[in-house]
């Protein structure tokens, strides 16, 4: 991995776990000594994040952690309802039994009981990852990967404190089946329900957020 590619995906881990929170500036001096890496691999990162709508890129201002507004999460849910259950489907045609062996493998680490919610969510990212790899479409895993981090990100936003994850990696067990069964629409109902799941999960968390006699400030 090249030294842009490490700075991309540190960079952007930090603004998933609001380590930079939406707005903040970001600047190459600081985020070069942050990392310890020279400042062509930090700019190349930081424009890659501008094209991904992580970063916002204010002329003669500077650059900033992009914010996700409440009237984006709509659009966000409606492109993974329909990509996700897409890419089930090929990948329930094209899957091989190492990446059903490797998704049962990950599951595995979410049967520990005191399981905390971060390590669920890696879990629940790893499932995702091993079905847009089985798809076999590159376009479709770059345009999932982003759609998939700026849901982590909402996690970490409204969900991280108040919502359990088993539920949520349990359904992969079931996706599972139907993947390594080549059972492609019922692969693809289940995904779709599983990303309406989480759509509904944050929908609660920011209206309760947003009626809070706290939320003004």
């Amino acid at each position: 991995m090249s030294l842009s590619e490490q700075a991309y995906h540190r960079i952007r881990r930090m603004i998933i776990e609001l380590v930079l929170e939406p707005g903040a500036v970001l600047r190459e001096d600081e985020l070069k000594t942050k990392l310890g890496v020279g400042r062509t691999p930090i700019r190349e990162a930081l424009q890659r994040l501008a094209r991904e709508q992580f970063i916002t890129v204010v002329p003669r201002q500077g650059m900033f952690v992009s914010g996700l507004d409440v009237s984006e999460l709509s659009l966000l849910y409606e492109t993974r309802a329909v990509l996700e259950p897409y890419a089930a489907r090929l990948a329930a045609a094209r899957g091989t039994d190492e990446h059903w062996a490797d998704m049962a493998q990950a599951l595995r680490a979410a049967e520990d009981p005191q399981a905390e919610p971060a390590t669920l969510l890696s879990v629940d990212r790893r499932c995702h990852e091993i079905m847009w790899d089985a798809a076999g479409n590159r376009f479709l895993v770059d345009t999932l990967d982003t759609l998939y981090a700026q849901s982590d990100r909402l996690w970490h936003m409204y969900l991280a404190d108040v919502v359990d994850m088993d539920h949520a990696v349990a359904e992969h067990v079931a996706i599972l089946d139907a993947l390594r069964e080549g059972a492609e629409s019922g692969a693809a109902e289940l995904l779709e329900a599983h990303v309406r799941s989480f759509d509904e999960q944050v929908r609660v968390a920011v209206t309760a957020r947003l009626a809070s006699p706290l939320a003004g400030g």
